[in-house]
């Protein structure tokens, strides 16, 4: 063996060791807060407007309604070359000029440590408090918390989620958190150490990481978990050649393997939601990649899916369409922020109704 190749697999062995050591003490079982079932009565409806434009890579987007029931939207971006997060707030004349919630500065300051690079935000309520995770990267990934008391017009310092045993390197955020009965969280995420793998982090309601599972599919990543009742839960994860299913029947205490989902692009962002009515809503791309954006439902908790609507499509150069996120607002609706044509943020409302096929 080559004597340089010696010390490269003595830290990979060191790397393995530190991951596999590495635990923290399992959280009492717990159970989920899946929203109300009921039907909608909202009719057919459809609308779309840009949440933000002319933006410099804007990517990312993430949703979220705060109490007074105005729309929150952060996503990744850049200003003068440097990488920020972006917030805005939807009025009734629409989305307001966004702000610089987190940017390279901001977050050396907080964590203590050098960035190079900002990744995807995930935005949640609870109550009067807006928590904001994003990742930051330089020689690893690590994530990111930072917390608003007032709607996002202030924010707390970030810190740094105490997420793996190597200084907190290799998490990535996946997707929106599952709220938990006892006021906890699950926090999807994904494992970036020695390969890829779903994981997903147990929050206490103060914020405090008490669990951490790893979902056994791989080589799969960035899981979105849907929550089905108290105690069943699905998580879809992004493959290589299909989205991996993982499934729990006891409130996330263990995850089995489901089938997988033959969908295209799987290796591409997708988003997922439980809808009022208690079907399943994906959102993702279709056979010509990220030139479309199309949704898909299912009745029977996601052992099969049907094509609902095209979102977008387009062949022209420019026509790219991407990092769907998905929201279910209090009233029914359903809200889909997504890159749009490396321009901007796009933010389209529709019913239920309109995704069976009724006009608007």
């Amino acid at each position: 063996m080559p004597p340089v190749a010696r010390p490269l697999l003595l830290l990979l062995f060191a790397l393995a060791l530190a991951a596999a050591g590495w635990r923290i003490p399992a959280a009492a079982p717990t159970a989920f807060t899946p929203p109300a079932a009921a039907p909608s009565s909202l009719p057919p409806e459809f609308s779309a407007a840009m949440l933000a434009r002319d933006e410099a890579a804007p990517s990312h987007p993430t949703l979220i309604q705060l109490p007074d029931g105005r729309l929150a939207a952060a996503w990744l971006s850049r200003r003068d070359d440097e990488p920020v997060i972006r917030f805005s707030l939807l009025g009734r004349d629409g989305w307001r000029e966004p702000q610089v919630i987190a940017s390279r500065p901001s977050t050396a300051a907080g964590s203590f440590a050098h960035v190079g690079e900002l990744g995807r935000p995930i935005l949640h309520a609870e109550g009067s408090w807006l928590h904001l995770w994003y990742v930051s990267r330089a020689a690893g990934s690590s994530i990111n918390h930072s917390l608003s008391t007032d709607g996002g017009k202030s924010w707390a310092k970030p810190t740094r989620l105490p997420t793996s045993p190597l200084a907190n390197q290799g998490s990535e955020l996946a997707a929106p958190p599952v709220p938990l009965a006892d006021g906890g969280l699950l926090l999807p995420a994904s494992l970036n150490l020695l390969g890829r793998q779903g994981e997903i982090l147990h929050l206490s309601p103060t914020g405090r990481i008490i669990d951490k599972t790893r979902l056994p599919a791989a080589p799969a990543w960035q899981p979105a978990i849907l929550t089905l009742d108290a105690q069943r839960a699905l998580a879809l994860l992004r493959g290589t050649d299909s989205i991996q299913v993982v499934g729990t029947d006891d409130g996330g205490s263990h995850w089995l393997r489901r089938d997988a989902l033959p969908m295209p692009h799987p290796e591409l962002h997708f988003a997922a939601l439980r809808l009022r009515s208690g079907r399943l809503l994906l959102a993702g791309h279709g056979a010509d990649g990220r030139q479309s954006l199309q949704l898909w439902l299912s009745a029977d908790d996601g052992r099969h899916w049907q094509t609902s609507r095209t979102v977008e499509a387009a062949t022209d150069g420019g026509a790219e369409f991407t990092d769907p996120a998905l929201l279910l607002g209090r009233d029914g609706r359903i809200h889909l922020a997504y890159g749009w044509r490396r321009q901007g943020i796009r933010h389209a409302s529709f019913s239920e109704a309109w995704l069976d096929g009724g006009q608007p």
